[in-house]
Formats: C-alpha cells, sequence, structure tokens
C-alpha cells in the first residue's frame, strides 16, 4: 500500500514538473486502438454533429477516458486488495467508459430513425430534377450545397473522387456505406448506372429512378406515420395505466381506512 502511493506522488510530481506528459502517452499511444473504432461510429457522429466533427479527435478523447478509468480503478483496488477479479473489474469499467459515447450515438441515432431514413429518398428526389438538365457527376456537384447536412461531407467525397477519373461503381458504394440508411445500395446502384446510360436511353433509365424514388418516398411517409400512431398507443398505454394505478391505489387507501373504523 506505502508502495502505491509513492508512486502515486511520484506520477503526479512528475506530471506537474513536466517530465513526463501523460496526454502525450495516451495520444501515441490511441492509434493502436484504431481496431475498436465502430464502422458506423464516422455516420452516426454526422448524424449528431454535422460534418464538422473531428471523427480522430472524439475517439482519441474515447480512448483517453477509458485508460484513465482503468488505471485509476487498478489503483483504488490495489490500495485495498489486488486480484485478477479486481483488475478484471478495472478493464470492464473502462470499457464501458470507453463505449459510452457510442452508445449515445446509437440511442440518438434510433430516436432519430424515421427522421434520418426519409432524408435520402427527398434528396434523391431533388437530384433527379438535376439529373434532367446535367450528367450525374455535374448534378451531384451542384447538389451538395442544398443536401441535408447529413449527407454533406459524404456527397463532397463522392463528387472528389469522380472527379479524380474514378468511373467505376466505388465511390457510389463507399458512399453507401459510409451512410448505411434504408436502401442506399441499391439507390446508389441505379445512380451509377444512369451516369453510365447514354443521352438515347437518359430519359427511360429516369423514369425508373424516379418511380424508384418515389417508391422510397412513400415507405418513409408509411414509417412516419406508423412511428407516430405507436408513439400515440404508448403515451395512451402510459395513461390508461397510470390512471388505473391510480384509481387502484385510492381503493386501497380507502379500504384501509374504512378498515382502521
Amino acid at each position: 500500500m506505502e508502495f502505491i502511493f509513492i508512486a502515486a506522488v511520484l506520477v503526479f510530481m512528475l506530471e506537474y514538473t513536466k517530465k513526463i506528459d501523460t496526454r502525450k502517452f495516451i495520444g501515441d499511444t490511441e492509434p493502436y486502438f484504431r481496431f475498436l473504432m465502430e464502422e458506423d461510429y464516422k455516420f452516426l457522429l454526422n448524424i449528431r454533429y454535422g460534418d464538422t466533427a473531428d471523427v480522430n479527435d472524439l475517439f482519441g478523447k474515447r480512448v483517453r477516458n477509458g485508460i484513465v478509468t482503468i488505471i485509476c480503478l487498478i489503483f483504488v483496488f490495489a490500495v485495498y486488495k489486488a486480484s485478477f477479479l479486481n483488475i478484471l473489474v478495472a478493464f470492464i469499467i473502462g470499457y464501458i467508459i470507453f463505449k459510452s459515447p457510442y452508445t449515445k450515438l446509437k440511442a440518438y441515432y434510433k430516436r432519430n430513425l424515421s427522421r434520418i431514413d426519409s432524408m435520402l429518398p427527398y434528396y434523391l428526389k431533388s437530384l433527379e430534377i438535376l439529373i434532367q438538365h446535367y450528367t450525374v457527376p455535374v448534378a451531384l456537384s451542384k447538389s451538395v450545397k442544398t443536401a441535408p447536412e447529413v449527407f454533406q461531407s459524404g456527397l463532397k467525397c463522392l463528387v472528389a473522387k469522380i472527379d479524380e477519373g474514378d468511373s467505376t461503381v466505388d465511390p457510389y458504394m463507399d458512399f453507401a456505406k459510409e451512410y448505411p440508411v434504408r436502401d442506399s445500395m441499391r439507390m446508389m446502384r441505379l445512380l451509377y448506372r444512369l451516369g453510365l446510360g447514354s443521352q438515347e436511353n437518359k430519359h427511360e433509365q429516369l423514369v425508373m429512378f424516379s418511380r424508384t424514388v418515389s417508391s422510397l418516398q412513400n415507405k418513409a411517409r408509411e414509417q412516419k406515420y406508423k412511428t407516430r400512431l405507436e408513439t400515440m398507443e404508448n403515451k395512451t398505454m402510459k395513461m390508461l395505466f397510470v390512471t388505473g394505478g391510480g384509481i387502484l391505489l385510492l381503493l386501497l387507501m380507502s379500504m384501509m381506512n374504512l378498515m382502521n373504523f
């Protein structure tokens, strides 16, 4: 116990005198934890904060909080009784702290799922109007400023890859993977094929694209109404439970008062 206390004081003194820099240490070790970054983490950050979110900085803070939590808990447990179980608990709690911001982002996405999913078909509808007058790459470029903020960073990357000469389906698929909303894969494939088509066949392909977008919009409306109906049903059930519980409580109190008399 005395050794742990001396070590803690020593680390504090070295940090205070700038002999060691724990922030730099955590920053240097952070890249080794990149394999823990979730595939949809960037997408969820864009949903929550827009394209201004610094993915690396926010992930680095998650790693820092997790490491600091583990180290502090190991010191605390060591003061009382050091054991393998305590160390395991420290790592589990540290991992929970590390995962907590991602869990909150996931919960925010689920709460706003219908709104986020509905953004893509309405964006594609505005893109369809531009495609009637321009080629697909030019229409994509012109649509960036008016697109929902959620999709703007991905669209910029998509347009940049096309401008660099990538004529494959990969830029479109990368966009669909970055924004895994409903039917994004299928719509990006249709958009790619529409860009490959000749001007003679463009009208037919555009009609098919328009029908698919309209179908997506109808699905988004249905989901919106379904979510609204479920919300109303949940509120009604809660109100019934509260009312019923209140009545039962009043009856119980009345019976107890009668029994006392």
